[in-house]
């Protein structure tokens, strides 16, 4: 890890976490080693998924057969299909309490309808970096079209129910710019705010964030990485990731973080994979290197087919304080 020790402050779960994403296997490749190391911990873990990731795309090809190419653009059927995925890779993570944010009653309204949350879907714009796609093509009920106070308030009751010492989700641009992520970002602050402005307990907000330094450390890992070498040789829809390129906006200047959380992989490293694993119409190639380095401890690729290193550490901005112009959220009152 090229971070120097300085600008990171180690982990040590206290309390109860609450992490929120926008579709299944968000939570893992995001936040998978903050989920198991307080599992593992003993401490109460919830999960928060704003959608069920209808509008993905499905991963099923011969160096990686799922045989269930069939369910993209069946929204339902994927989404039956993804959540027991996302099932198995909660249990791989230790996680026993999940909610689906759209089942969540509106406070004073528990008899009311509860429509469904759709994923907003997604169009590549740069590599690795997403952004949204035309209104027209939105469906009806998209997350990113759902009234924020609305959502929010729907949050804002789960943190009241479970009140967690620290609420955890992606950074202001989303991590990499899909439109529900940054949605699910709007939404988790808003419903601090909410909580805030009741005079009532307010966790810590830790945003998923890494140094651009790690970043691009791990990617010459992965191409200096003899298996990776061999698995491009085996699969010729593989590629690697450019280290010198524009990062998504979840890779920040060093100079511009303060000091960040900082979650070693390794100890989890296997119920990672494991879930991972789990998301397998998500997710390809899943695999711990032989010999891990300080920056990189294996890789997997997505449906885009680029193969992206699995770090050595998670890294998280702790109540937005670490990231410039960023006001920092009052303390938690717990």
């Amino acid at each position: 890890m090229t971070v120097p020790p300085e600008q990171r402050a180690a982990v040590v779960p206290d309390g109860g976490l609450l992490a929120v994403h926008a579709h299944p296997d968000d939570e893992t490749l995001a936040t998978g080693a903050l989920l198991a190391t307080w599992a593992r911990a003993g401490l109460p873990v919830t999960v928060v998924t704003c959608t069920r990731g209808e509008r993905g795309e499905v991963i099923d090809t011969p160096a990686h057969p799922t045989g269930v190419a069939h369910l993209e653009g069946d929204g339902p059927a994927l989404a039956a299909h993804r959540e027991g995925e996302l099932a198995r890779a909660l249990a791989a993570l230790g996680v026993r309490d999940h909610v689906f944010l759209d089942a969540v009653a509106l406070p004073g309204n528990d008899g009311a309808a509860r429509p469904r949350y759709e994923d907003s879907g997604m169009a590549w714009v740069a590599p690795g970096v997403a952004g949204g796609v035309a209104t027209e093509q939105l469906p009806p009920r998209a997350f990113v079209g759902v009234p924020l106070d609305e959502a929010a308030a729907r949050l804002a009751a789960v943190v009241r129910e479970r009140r967690p010492a620290v609420v955890a989700t992606y950074e202001p641009g989303g991590g990499y710019g899909h439109p529900d992520h940054v949605r699910a970002h709007e939404v988790t602050v808003r419903a601090l705010d909410q909580v805030a402005a009741a005079g009532e307990p307010v966790p810590d907000l830790w945003l998923s964030v890494a140094p651009e330094s790690a970043v691009r450390a791990a990617r010459r890992a992965l191409a200096e990485d003899a298996q990776v070498a061999a698995l491009l040789a085996a699969d010729e829809r593989l590629t690697l990731p450019d280290p010198d390129e524009d990062l998504p906006p979840f890779a920040r200047a060093d100079e511009t973080l303060g000091t960040l959380r900082a979650v070693p992989v390794a100890p989890v490293l296997d119920a990672v994979l494991a879930a991972m694993r789990a998301h397998a119409t998500q997710v390809q190639h899943a695999t711990a290197a032989e010999r891990g380095t300080a920056a990189s401890l294996g890789w997997y690729a997505l449906s885009n087919d680029v193969l992206a290193p699995l770090p050595s550490h998670e890294f998280y901005a702790p109540s937005g304080g670490a990231l410039p112009g960023a006001p920092a959220r009052p303390r938690p009152t717990r």
